[in-house]
């Protein structure tokens, strides 16, 4: 079979390897849609940066896998031959503190913690080895695109937004539009959010989130952002703020355009950020959350949860591309142009190479 890997260069190499055989636990997946995050291309394609968990150990790429399953080991008890699963994409220990609660994001193993596409074989194949515990079900009213989505991006943004808290009470700031600030917009509107403001640097973003109603206002970034937040508030800020950037500016637009008693949430990676603790936070008492991935009963909540409000995260996708051109779709993604992009195979694949 093929499968792409990261050299660190700003490239992809497809390499020919063998088939993997399953072992006690573990099953075969048919790979049919593998999409990319902006952690493989922050820490892995333009140059191998990332440390411990983050460590990129030559293996092949792709994290958030959605497949079919065409062969089990022996001693796996729930899932079969046929099923259609998406896989959490770090596999733990299952004994550590973290784990036990499922949170294997944060499994504090060294030795048997492995995330997919970083310490061991990854989506961005034609198959795709993974441990059955590390499974959930896709159904039927999800595509497999939908699930690749799931398997990071989505339920990151899920287990954020459940940590602050959305409700039609609440006015939502959402800095940076790129894949994750557009799940963060199609989440709020379901689960009820009474009005989405999304700022972010790019045209192409800010007219991508208009054009899919993920936000009822759109903003380019820029120094004025807190004043203009705020003047669509009467001037209170809103009560939820959501970074998905990355960038210090934009953090700290978020917070400060965060009203009294609000809340906010960071999930863009990497960066920093400066604020003044006694009129920022303090005096104001706003709390900041830090939220990483999400645990594995939540991500199934969140499935249930898409089939129950008709939310399909593949509807993010805007270039889809065959294994064979994984280089071009690695290329896109690097720009920021795009919403998300998926490597596709089989049913997956019919818009492959073309936009949505």
């Amino acid at each position: 079979m093929q499968g792409a890997y990261l050299p660190g260069n700003s490239t992809v190499e497809l390499r020919e390897v063998r088939v993997p055989d399953v072992a006690h636990g573990e099953v075969l997946l048919r790979m049919k849609a593998s999409t990319i995050c902006g952690s493989d291309i922050r820490c892995i394609y333009h140059e191998h940066l990332g440390k411990g968990p983050e460590g990129y150990q030559g293996y092949i790429a792709g994290h958030e896998p959605a497949g079919q399953i065409i062969k089990t080991g022996p001693g796996c008890r729930c899932f079969k031959e046929g099923d259609r699963v998406i896989v959490y994409h770090i596999s733990g220990c299952g004994v550590c503190n973290d784990c036990r609660r499922g949170y294997m994001i944060s499994c504090t193993s060294e030795k048997y913690r492995r995330a997919y596409g970083w310490q061991r074989d990854g989506g961005m194949a034609e198959f795709l080895l993974a441990e059955e515990k590390d499974l959930i079900p896709l159904p039927d009213e999800l595509t497999f695109g939908d699930g690749a989505q799931v398997a990071c991006g989505f339920g990151t943004v899920y287990e954020g937004l459940q940590k602050i808290g959305i409700c039609g009470d609440h006015d939502v700031l959402i800095t940076g539009l790129g894949p994750v600030g557009l799940a963060t917009g199609a989440l709020c509107r379901k689960m009820g959010a009474q009005r989405i403001i999304g700022i972010d640097i790019l045209t192409d973003r800010l007219e991508l989130a208009r054009k899919l109603g993920l936000c009822d206002t759109v903003l380019r970034a820029g120094p004025e952002n807190v004043s203009q937040v705020r003047d669509l508030t009467r001037g209170q800020g809103v009560e939820r703020a959501v970074d998905c950037s990355a960038n210090d500016a934009a953090r700290a637009t978020a917070i400060r355009a965060t009203r009294k008693w609000g809340r906010i949430v960071f999930l863009g990676e990497g960066g920093r950020v400066e604020f003044n603790p006694s009129p920022d936070i303090i005096h104001d008492q706003k709390t900041i959350y830090g939220s990483w991935v999400t645990s594995i009963w939540l991500m199934e909540e969140l499935v249930e949860r898409l089939v129950r409000w008709n939310l399909h995260p593949a509807d993010l996708i805007t270039h889809r591309f065959a294994l064979g051109d994984a280089g071009k779709a690695y290329s896109l993604m690097s720009s920021g142009r795009c919403g998300k992009v998926a490597v596709c195979f089989d049913e997956e694949l019919p818009k492959a190479g073309t936009s949505r």
